[in-house]
């Protein structure tokens, strides 16, 4: 269910075919689910099968413990159901894998539209140095989960 201020972020948004936004949605509760890295691997692929849909470009992306990044270059259709696509399959997907019960993500998502003057690689290596920052590893190439198209 939706914080009672949760409409309020929705106010404004807007989405628009060929535009580049950073997406992050959060797991329930911050449960840190993307510790197991099969849990971890089955969020890539959902990002891919939205690509082969036509639903978005992936421009980069993350997976850390208890959330996700995703830089992408909106397609088709909305951002509202790109990640309501999104959430749903990859909780289904994990419920397969055996490492979920109960609900994955908290209710709505945080989503940034990038202007024109903002450097899209400056955005890029923000969302792929998520982890040097949380401090889980030293140097980025041994974090398994995240990539850019720029590599």
């Amino acid at each position: 269910m939706d914080s009672p201020a949760s409409h309020r972020l929705r106010r404004g948004r807007f989405s628009e075919p060929g535009r580049m936004y950073l997406l992050t949605s959060i797991t329930r509760d911050r449960v840190p689910i993307f510790d197991n890295f099969h849990a971890a691997r089955c969020i890539p692929r959902q990002f891919h099968l939205a690509q082969l849909e036509g639903a978005a470009r992936t421009l980069a992306w993350v997976v850390m413990p208890d959330h996700v990044h995703w830089l992408i270059e909106l397609q088709q259709g909305s951002l509202a159901c790109l990640m309501r696509r999104f959430k749903s399959r990859s909780r289904c997907a994990l419920y397969k894998l055996g490492t979920l019960q109960g609900r994955l993500w908290q209710p709505g998502y945080h989503d940034h539209g990038l202007r024109r003057e903002e450097n899209v690689c400056a955005v890029a290596r923000y969302v792929v140095a998520n982890p040097l920052r949380a401090g889980l590893v030293k140097r980025l190439g041994d974090y398994p989960h995240w990539d850019a198209v720029w590599l």
